[in-house]
């Protein structure tokens, strides 16, 4: 389960984060992860729910925004936001197409105290 890295790379994120701000604890943490990027939303809640005892992130509230793939026509230019992973243009069934989102997972707010 690689969510567990991830939940510890994102700890140590949000510590550096709040000490540069001078904050003694993260209330709350947005994370923006896309549909292709790997990720296994519930996973990644539970490793974290999990390590952020005794860290700064003890008490904070965990918000996961899922981001549906989008994908664009090389060919006809459309620009389309798919509920499945389906890499073919519903426009024009052309298959010559690029992500444009979804493919990630960013931190995207911090709320601190």
């Amino acid at each position: 389960m690689h969510e567990y890295s991830i939940v510890q790379a994102l700890l140590t994120q949000c510590e550096d984060i709040a000490k540069e701000n001078e904050a003694e604890s993260v209330t709350k943490i947005v994370v923006k992860i896309g549909k292709m990027s790997g990720v296994e939303p519930s996973l990644l809640e539970t490793a974290f729910n999990t390590f952020k005892e005794k860290t700064i992130c003890d008490g904070a509230k965990f918000v996961l925004n899922i981001q549906p793939l989008v994908i664009e026509c090389k060919g006809c230019g459309v620009q389309t936001t798919l509920d499945e992973i389906y890499y073919k243009c519903p426009a024009c069934e052309s298959l010559d197409v690029k992500v444009i989102d979804g493919e990630d997972m960013f931190l995207m707010s911090l709320e601190m105290e």
